[in-house]
């Protein structure tokens, strides 16, 4: 996990500095230790572990409770060899033990492997104690004053805080986590529920309602399609679609949308084309003169959702209803899709209403795709005045 080799470096990091500062005071105070050879022994093995520990934590493999053992038994053996290397005048005088600070990386590591202030708190105890035995083995045990107990004071808290929010970050990190994971599968959930939307759902739709105009066993066979229809958007509902306010309606495919023209299908594509397929007596399209240039997904979700509002406006206009395709480069970087119908228009909270009944064509068909784009769409309608929709994209450079 990107935060835990984040918390190990910082432990490696805070190792190396406090060495430096042991390695200083052992190098100040080397004239006047009862066994200076000891210092530099005691030196030497905090230099040869502060590297091995640092290359050992830095693979998830080997931090288990062996290794984290013998970083506390390396660093309570430094801390206890104090009472061998220095004079028990020194000790009594409250002079810091050989390793000083150093000892509290093992404190450190404790509590970041085990993920919480428990393990932390116990290594913290066990160092503690080890520097109470420094005076014990000197022979200085009424000499154990502020000094050591300030030191033992400060291990634990650093096992504690340390322990303590590290078990938040790796808590906050997994429901990060989680919710990415889940911000995933709603996404891939609303893809399919617009595929099915813009094929299975439409086509009920049309046995439904042809089935009901013809009569007789095609009215059986259309009511059978109806209730399939209902079904499969109430399963849609169910899979945890979040229910965005739409239009109600249908989407079919733009034209062209899913038929190659030899380039990769990642390429550039000039969104025109896509939005001229539509032109009929019915409906007018407007384009630019030049270019108007978007990612190959990118045009093809843009055409499938201008498919889905007017295939709106024919299944829910009446017939002579006419609409208006707009495409706009407002210079800034944004692609601007617009349709407008002269249609009777739709009454206020419609479309909560469509939403809320499972009719997804305008959340999934529409809304969907245009924020899986990092756009925005917006719906002005009401009774007898029409219905336009403005999908705004962001969109590359326009050819001059």
């Amino acid at each position: 996990m990107g935060l835990e080799a984040a918390l190990w470096r910082a432990v490696a990091f805070y190792r190396g500095a406090s060495l430096v500062y042991a390695a200083a005071l052992i190098v100040k105070n080397f004239g006047e230790y009862a066994h200076p050879l000891g210092g530099w022994a005691v030196l030497a093995v905090m230099a040869v572990w502060t590297l091995y520990a640092t290359y050992a934590f830095s693979d998830a493999r080997r931090r288990g409770w062996p290794l984290l053992a013998a970083d506390l038994a390396v660093a309570a053996g430094c801390l206890l060899a104090t009472a061998w290397v220095e004079t028990p005048a020194n000790i009594a005088g409250g002079r810091p033990t050989l390793p000083v600070a150093w000892v509290a990386a093992a404190v450190l590591s404790w509590a970041v492997a085990g993920g919480g202030k428990r393990a932390g708190v116990t290594a913290a105890l066990l160092l503690g104690a080890a520097g109470v035995l420094v005076h014990l083995a000197a022979g200085t045990p009424g000499t154990a004053g502020p000094a050591t107990f300030n030191g033992i004071v400060l291990l634990f808290l650093a096992g504690l805080v340390v322990g303590h929010v590290v078990k938040l970050a790796l808590d906050a990190e997994a429901r990060l986590a989680r919710a990415v994971e889940l911000e995933a599968a709603t996404r891939e959930r609303e893809r399919l529920a617009r595929r099915i939307h813009d094929s299975v759902l439409q086509v009920l739709a049309m046995v439904q309602r042809r089935g009901q105009e013809a009569g007789g066993e095609a009215a059986e066979l259309g009511r059978l399609a109806g209730e399939q229809e209902a079904a499969l958007r109430a399963l849609i509902g169910s899979a945890g679609e979040a229910a965005v306010p739409g239009r109600e309606g249908g989407g079919g495919n733009a034209p062209g949308a899913g038929v190659g023209d030899g380039h990769d299908e990642d390429a550039d594509a000039d969104l025109r084309p896509l939005l001229n397929g539509h032109a009929s007596p019915a409906v007018t399209v407007s384009t630019p003169a030049t270019p108007v240039r978007l990612p190959g997904p990118a045009a093809r979700e843009v055409g499938a959702a201008v498919a889905a509002a007017l295939d709106n406006v024919r299944r829910h206009c009446p017939g002579g209803t006419r609409a208006w395709v707009l495409l706009e480069d407002d210079g800034a970087g944004d692609v601007i899709v617009s349709v407008r119908d002269d249609g009777p228009g739709m009454p206020r909270g419609r479309l909560a209403e469509a939403a809320a009944a499972g009719r997804l064509g305008v959340a999934q068909s529409i809304q969907g795709r245009i924020r899986d784009l990092g756009g925005t769409v917006s719906i002005v309608s009401a009774p007898g005045q029409g219905t336009e929709i403005e999908m705004t994209v962001p969109g590359g450079p326009r050819e001059r």
